[in-house]
C-alpha cells in the first residue's frame, strides 16, 4: 500500500472486511519481522457498545487480529486509555475488548495504568505512555465521528489515547488543535483502520450513529483525516489540527494527491435501522429507496451541516437510491438519480460533495 492510498470496502461483516482490507494492503509486507510487537489501538474513549457510534468495533480488531496470527505475528497487544472520567477497563468489558483477548490470547494494555515519559514532539513536550512508544509497529482503529469541540475525530485525534489523564486535561487547557497536530508528530501511525460503520452525527460520546457500512485504510493520517473531513461535509480548513498536523511534516493533506481504491462497490443494506437522535429529525428531509448506506450517510452528514433556514428552503425531500434509477423527478442524490432534473454525481458522492451541490440551488 502507498502512502498516498486510501483503500475503501463496503459491507455488513467488519471482521471479514477488515481481514480483506489488510490483505490487499499487503500488511503483512508492511510490518515485516514476525518477531515485531504489533499494537492495536482502537477508540475505547467512554464504556459504550459500537452500535452507539462512540467506539471502535471489536470485530474490526478480530478480523486484523485472525489476519495477523495467520500470517505468523503472535506479539500483540491492544492499548488505550479512555478519556478522563471513564475506565478503560470497563470499556475493554463493555465494547467486547476483554473476551476478544480471552478468545485470541492477545494481551490488553490499559494506558491509564501505564508510565509515560515526555517527547519533545516539534517544539512541544508530550508525556506519551511507554507501551505506546515500546511497540515496532502501530496500527491505528479510529471510528469516523463527529466531535463537539473539533468537529471531527479519526486518526490524529485517536492518538489522544497513548498519552496519560494528566496530560489529556493539559491538552484541552491548551485547545486541542495544536496539541493534537504536535501529539502526532511522534505518535505512531504506521497504519491505519477507520471503523465508518456508524460514526456519530457530531457527538465523540455516541447516540446519533450514522449507518455507513464502510471502513477505510490509509499510511498517512494528515490525509486519512483530510479524506475523513469530506466523508462528513468538512473543508479540511474547518479541522485546524490536519492543517498544523501538515505544517509539522506528520504527513499530506493535499486530497488531489490521494488515490482512493475502493474494493468493491457501496453495500446496499436491506433495512436502515430507525434513526435515533438528531439523525431522525434530518431524515424527514430525505425520501429513501433502496440506497446504499455509504450514500445516504453523505447525505445525512450534508443536511446536518446545513443550517435550519437553509434545509427549511428545500421544496421537497431529496431522493436518493437505486429504486430511483431510470425514474424521473426533480432532486436527487448519487448516480441511481441521474435522469433527475437536478442529481448530485457520485458512487457514492461524499457529504462535502452533497453539500455543494446542496447550496448551489440557493
Amino acid at each position: 500500500m502507498e502512502k498516498n492510498e486510501i483503500l475503501v470496502i463496503y459491507g455488513d461483516d467488519p471482521a471479514a472486511m477488515s481481514g480483506r482490507i489488510a490483505e490487499e494492503a499487503l500488511l503483512a509486507d508492511h510490518i515485516g519481522d514476525r518477531n515485531k510487537r504489533v499494537g492495536l489501538k482502537p477508540n475505547l474513549a467512554v464504556s459504550r457498545t459500537a452500535d452507539r457510534g462512540a467506539t471502535t468495533h471489536p470485530e474490526i480488531a478480530q478480523g486484523l487480529i485472525s489476519y495477523l496470527q495467520q500470517q505468523g505475528f503472535h506479539n500483540l497487544a491492544i492499548l488505550e486509555g479512555s478519556w478522563v472520567g471513564d475506565d478503560t477497563d470497563e470499556a475493554f468489558r463493555v465494547c467486547g475488548y476483554k473476551r476478544l483477548s480471552k478468545e485470541t490470547g492477545v494481551e490488553l494494555i490499559n494506558l491509564q495504568k501505564d508510565h509515560a515519559r515526555a517527547y519533545d514532539c516539534r517544539g512541544m513536550k508530550i508525556e506519551i505512555c511507554d507501551s505506546a512508544c515500546g511497540v515496532g509497529f502501530m496500527i491505528n482503529l479510529p471510528v469516523l465521528k463527529g466531535h463537539c469541540q473539533t468537529l471531527l475525530t479519526c486518526a490524529l485525534k485517536n492518538n489522544k489515547g497513548i498519552i496519560p489523564n494528566r496530560e489529556k486535561r493539559r491538552f484541552h487547557s491548551l485547545g486541542l488543535d495544536k496539541p493534537i497536530a504536535h501529539l502526532n508528530t511522534v505518535a505512531k501511525n504506521d497504519f491505519i483502520l477507520v471503523d465508518g460503520i456508524c460514526g456519530d452525527l457530531d457527538f465523540e460520546e455516541g447516540g446519533n450513529p450514522v449507518p455507513a457500512d464502510r471502513i477505510f485504510a490509509a499510511c498517512d493520517p494528515v490525509l486519512c483525516d483530510a479524506w475523513a473531513a469530506a466523508l462528513l461535509g468538512y473543508r479540511v480548513e474547518e479541522i485546524p489540527y490536519i492543517g498544523l498536523a501538515e505544517q509539522l511534516g506528520a504527513g499530506c493533506g493535499d486530497l488531489k494527491q490521494a488515490r482512493i481504491r475502493e474494493l468493491n462497490r457501496s453495500f446496499q443494506g436491506a433495512v436502515f435501522p430507525r434513526p435515533q437522535g438528531k439523525v431522525r429529525e434530518i431524515a424527514g428531509y430525505i425520501r429513501e429507496d433502496k440506497a446504499c448506506s455509504a450514500c445516504y450517510a453523505g447525505l445525512v452528514f450534508a443536511l446536518s451541516r446545513m443550517k435550519g433556514n437553509e434545509r427549511s428552503r428545500l421544496k421537497e425531500p431529496v431522493c436518493i437510491g437505486q429504486g430511483f434509477k431510470g425514474k424521473k423527478g426533480n432532486l436527487g442524490v448519487g448516480h441511481c438519480t441521474g435522469d433527475f432534473t437536478v442529481s448530485c454525481k457520485g458512487c457514492p458522492p461524499n457529504a462535502m460533495d452533497i453539500l455543494d451541490f446542496l447550496r448551489a440551488g440557493f
